[in-house]
């Protein structure tokens, strides 16, 4: 992946025979841009499109010859136009071809994607068949290149051909090509005419011949995948430098039989370990010359257990000897394993220090329990190819803090707020250092911020993001576990404090544990100081050894592998249940029977997904005898989940008559013991409620356990027709371009005048789609130049993370910072990026400043006065939405202190003070099923009570912080909230995934359910940039830069929402289409001139009539 700082550096041209390089310098600049300009493709009328060729050998190449518009092609930085013998500017041409035009660049040209279409070894011949146009020169060269993409290496670009075209006559270019290595992308394309040269094609064939060997030279610097460090890692060779620990170990080759159960599908045999009598009894490999100190190594282990009936744990361990002190033991990582298929253990480790012996092994199952081992991998995540793999070194990321192990006692270490104290041992030696002989003790903390400290200033470097690990315990009286956390304290050359998070981790008494984060600095700060702190006063900080160096870069995801995507199908066994109770139990103490009465139809929500669907039933399960909430009925459903794919939950819940009060009811999953919500609904009366969620699962599972809970005790739960499907998305994207269609474009008409129109080329570009996309931002951004350049290019709207909060702007009484919201705002205006106000006050009491909580209710009162007064007499003008007070639904404080009619006078305050801005709620689990408190009637029910008061409420606000997505349950919330006649503004919006296709997928879900309803006037996403963000797993850009697969999917989007049309004028002097509202450059060509014009298609539902006059 790219640095958004390199988008503009130079491509370098391969050697292409004896020909010289095409044009470098100047003219190669953006080489390395991904492609930006998508042709739209009419869908209809496309047919077959296979791949087709004139010859007799096989062309690769699909739709080679245009006779299907543009399809399979994409033009790169440029626009194509298909040119036909109707078009009337063909030179006589009997044929189509493309026209490659707008070329700012000589690598501008059309491509594309052979990927899975070459293999290794073989000669392929192009043929293609080029001419230029609008030359003044004669002859331009025309090229044949290959792009290859390589993870985790520098893009590679191969020359195939080039030859001189001139603009009167059509000209072959041939050349071959073969591939040694396959790349995970290979690109074809055609460049090389200077900038302002049209590039026509008339047909392109790609046909292979026989496997030969790699001529020519393509200088392939490649890196390397990161190195196994463990020698017989499957077990091919025996157990050739393995060793049992304390019991037996023997190999099971494929072709045996006696894996009494588990699978061994896998290529290889496996390792079985037997009479083992204790648990820590395994299998172990010495690895003390393969690491090193201060390295990130990652373990991939595939296990199993035999010889038991129920799961077992399996560790895996590292031992650790010093000489003249006491062998330590590190666990890596544990997990949960069974007899029916292999499990995979992954875990990290680092050592500070190398001990004289460092043993790694595998332990765990209960005595008796026989271990098996599939294979071990051990690898560096920060290995350099010009490194051997013995030890995993990068000399260029060393460890930025000195003395990280107190070798040299208490050097470059200080407290904070408190004293530091050098130990080799405590607590009568019942504490000792991990690793190495000495550990440093934060003692005589009088508050939670004191701690050890070092200043790394003139170490760290702008812009680069950094890994932190720490090994941390605490000690103290009367507590044994407490947060532990690193925090980064920095002051800028304006004498500007900022305190920035790293991470934490839950410390013990008992043992060492683990921090492990990651930070990155913006600007060119003055001082730089990292510290721990956290653990309440008097519990001391011990710190046995301290990283802070350069972070490996993340590898990318790669899609995941669906294996069996039955979608629409309901995983629940007897649903409707015919046959009883079969295939349910009660969880817990409570009886289940049959009853009749439920809904025939399904619940609404899941007929969106579903389409028409036959009668139900009738039948529900009857949970009666009920004497804890989470008691209901259950079933199991390990077998039928699928990784990766999204499920919908949909039901008809009620409960029984003697229910007091309001009762939730959730459908919950059980996924190895961790609850994962499946939906809630909150009860009010006797009626059928529906009920939906969505959940997904993204590591294998052992045990899965969907259960029905919530009334309280005593109270009977009847469930109708339990519904769990997985969901087609691509099939409601279609829908939803439909909808998107109706919904955010308009006809439009251009109305010429002037001599001699008829007939005129016309091409219609828009440059802007007036949607409001937007994003969160904070003012550290502001001091990196490629964040700053990413916001102004890809958003219209900005919205500041906390800094116009009450509790930013007047952290003490008195004492007011502006500043920071005066700076963005600044960047705003300058860029014209419109600005929401988040927020002015803020319900949930644990936001609240300290100095508030102390206050009387006059003098409470008077500072919520003077909060209004002072901040929007300050902006007044310049925000054009104000979110008034965030999360009503889940806070009520000031509405606690003040009385009922606080919110309401503060919108009447707000909108006195500044009648332009557009005042809105705000709230979160609005749109997703998961939040009783939260959900669409309650939404309303506010709304309508604030209006009742005279609150002038003018528009909605869904934060729109949602896990798995399903857009029929989002648009049932939309479509519920639309008949307040409001505008709904998704405000915070974010998914989350470890996988960036499946983030791709979940944000796309949500970005064309929010552009296609009409009730959605605008979106901002809740950041893009990694390390600030709210949520892990949830950024489009990497902290330093490189856009991933949900950052790339979201600028598709953004392209694919912009028109481009083309055509001639016709016979009354007129071009028509439908276009997205928005700006527009319209350019028209004939009769030796050119003529360009503007214009704005705003919403309507008339067509829109444009005269030009040419």
């Amino acid at each position: 992946m790219r640095k958004l700082k390199n988008l503009c550096s130079p491509r370098r041209f391969q050697n292409c025979k004896n020909k010289h390089h095409l044009d470098s310098g100047n003219n190669m600049e953006n080489a390395q841009r991904s492609n930006v300009c998508n042709t739209e493709v009419d869908e209809h009328g496309i047919g077959d499109m296979g791949r087709t060729s004139s010859d007799p050998v096989k062309n690769i190449l699909l739709n080679h010859d245009f006779a299907h518009g543009l399809h399979s092609w994409r033009s790169n930085h440029c626009d194509v136009l298909m040119v036909s013998p109707k078009s009337g500017i063909t030179e006589g041409m009997s044929a189509n071809y493309a026209l490659v035009t707008n070329r700012e660049q000589c690598w501008h040209g059309l491509e594309q994607d052979i990927t899975s279409r070459v293999s290794l070894d073989t000669t392929y011949r192009v043929s293609a068949c080029v001419r230029v146009s609008g030359s003044d020169q004669g002859s331009s060269n025309v090229q044949a290149t290959l792009k290859l993409d390589y993870k985790g290496s520098d893009t590679k670009y191969l020359c195939i051909e080039r030859i001189p075209v001139s603009k009167e006559n059509w000209e072959t270019l041939e050349g071959n090509f073969t591939l040694s290595t396959l790349p995970d992308r290979v690109v074809f394309y055609l460049e090389g005419p200077h900038p302002g040269v049209d590039l026509l094609i008339r047909s392109v064939v790609i046909s292979w011949s026989s496997p030969t060997k790699m001529q020519g030279n393509m200088d392939d610097t490649r890196t390397e995948h990161p190195e196994n460090i463990i020698l017989n890692h499957n077990f091919l060779q025996g157990l050739h430098m393995w060793h049992p620990n304390g019991c037996d170990a023997s190999v099971v080759s494929p072709e045996s039989e006696t894996a009494e159960g588990v699978s061994t599908k896998l290529s290889g045999g496996y390792a079985r370990i037997t009479n083992r009598k204790e648990c820590w009894q395994g299998l172990e490999k010495d690895i003390t010359s393969l690491v090193s100190s201060g390295s990130t190594y990652k373990i991939s282990a595939q296990v199993g257990v035999s010889g038991i009936h129920e799961a077992s744990n399996i560790q895996a361990t590292l031992k650790l000897e010093y000489k003249g002190s006491e062998t330590k033991y590190l666990s890596v990582k544990r997990i949960s394993a069974s007899n029916d298929k292999w499990e995979t253990l992954e875990g990290t480790f680092v050592l500070s220090t190398i001990p004289d012996s460092v043993v790694f092994y595998l332990e765990g199952p209960n005595p008796g329990a026989d271990l098996l081992v599939k294979s071990v991998i051990i690898s560096c995540s920060s290995s350099s190819p010009n490194k051997t793999a013995s030890r995993c070194r990068n000399d260029e990321d060393e460890n930025i803090i000195i003395n990280p192990t107190f070798e040299n006692g208490l050097n470059n270490w200080s407290g904070r707020g408190c004293k530091v104290v050098l130990h080799d041992s405590m607590a009568d030696g019942k504490i000792t250092p991990q690793t190495g002989k000495f550990f440093a003790a934060a003692t005589e903390r009088t508050q939670s911020w004191n701690g050890i400290q070092q200043d790394i200033t003139p170490r760290i470097k702008r812009k680069l993001a950094y890994e932190v690990t720490a090994v941390v315990r605490i000690y103290g009286i009367n507590v044994t576990s407490a947060d532990v956390r690193a925090t980064l304290w920095v002051k800028t050359p304006d004498n500007r404090e900022q305190y920035i998070g790293i991470s934490k981790v839950q410390a013990t008494d008992k043992d060492w544990a683990q921090l492990q984060g990651k930070f990155l600095i913006n600007g060119s700060p003055s001082s730089v100081v990292v510290y721990l702190e956290g653990p309440p006063a008097g519990t001391d900080i011990l710190l046995n050894s301290f990283i802070v160096k350069h972070a490996p870069k993340t590898p990318p995801s790669t899609p995941p592998t669906i294996q069996f995507a039955s979608f629409g199908v309901n995983i629940i066994q007897n649903s409707e249940l015919i046959n009883g109770t079969n295939g349910w139990f009660p969880l817990g103490n409570c009886t289940l029977s049959v009853g009749s009465g439920s809904p025939h139809i399904l619940p609404p929500m899941a007929s969106d997904s579903l389409g028409p669907h036959e009668p139900l039933s009738g039948h529900y399960i009857l949970a009666m005898n009920r004497t804890q909430n989470w008691m209901g009925p259950a079933q199991m459903i390990t077998d039928k989940l699928e990784l990766f794919l999204t499920y919908q939950v949909a039901a008809w819940v009620k409960v029984g008559s003697t229910a007091s009060g309001p009762q939730n009811v959730n459908i919950a999953l059980s996924v190895d013991g961790q609850w994962v919500n499946g939906g809630q609904v909150e009860i009010t009366d006797d009626r059928w409620h529906e009920i939906g969620g969505s959940f997904r699962i993204e590591k294998q599972p052992s045990k899965v356990m969907v259960y029905i809970q919530g009334p309280g005790p005593g109270v009977d739960l009847m469930l109708g027709s339990l519904q769990i499907f997985a969901v087609d998305r691509q099939a409601r994207f279609k829908h939803l371009r439909r909808q998107t269609d109706k919904v955010r474009k308009r006809d439009v008409v251009l109305k010429f005048t002037g001599d001699s129109i008829s007939g005129n080329f016309v091409k219609v570009r828009q440059t802007k789609n007036s949607f409001p996309f937007g994003s969160c931002m904070s003012r550290m951004n502001l001091d990196n130049e490629d964040f700053v350049n990413f916001f102004v290019k890809n958003f219209n709207w900005a919205v500041f993370g906390n800094e116009l909060k009450w509790y930013w702007t007047e952290a003490q009484r008195g004492n007011y910072n502006y500043k920071d919201a005066d700076d963005m705002l600044d960047l705003c205006q300058k860029n014209n990026i419109e600005a929401r106000g988040h927020c002015i006050f803020w319900e949930v009491e644990d936001t609240v400043q300290y100095w508030i909580k102390t206050l009387s209710k006059d003098d409470l009162m008077a500072a919520v006065q003077n909060r209004l007064t002072g901040l929007l007499t300050r902006y007044k003008g310049k925000f054009r939405h104000y979110d008034v007070n965030n999360e009503m639904l889940h806070g009520s404080y000031y509405q606690d202190h003040l009385g009922k009619d606080i919110r309401a006078n503060m919108f009447k305050t707000a909108n006195k003070l500044d009648p332009s801005a557009l005042l809105f709620v705000n709230d979160y689990h609005v749109e997703d099923g998961n939040d009783p408190r939260s959900s669409p009637e309650k939404y309303i029910e506010q709304v309508l009570s604030l209006q009742e008061q005279g609150a002038p409420v003018g528009g909605l606000g869904i934060q729109g912080h949602i896990d798995s997505p399903i857009g029929s349950v989002v648009c049932s919330a939309l479509d519920k909230l639309g008949i307040l006649g409001l505008p709904i503004w998704f405000t915070e919006l974010d998914v989350s995934s470890t996988n960036e296709y499946v983030r791709a997928d979940d944000l796309e879900v949500m970005l064309r359910e929010v552009f296609a309803h009409p009730a959605v006037e605008g979106v901002m996403l809740w950041g893009f940039w990694e390390l600030f963000m709210s949520r892990e797993n949830s950024h489009l850009v990497s902290a330093e830069g490189d856009i991933n697969e949900a950052g790339k999917r979201y600028l598709e989007l953004k392209r694919e929402w912009l028109t481009r049309a083309h055509g001639h004028v016709d016979d009354q002097g007129q071009f028509s289409f439908r276009g997205y509202h928005g700006d527009y450059e319209v350019e028209i060509t004939g009769y030796g001139k050119k003529v360009t014009k503007t214009f704005v298609v705003d919403k309507d539902d008339s067509p829109l009539v444009l005269p030009i006059n040419l």
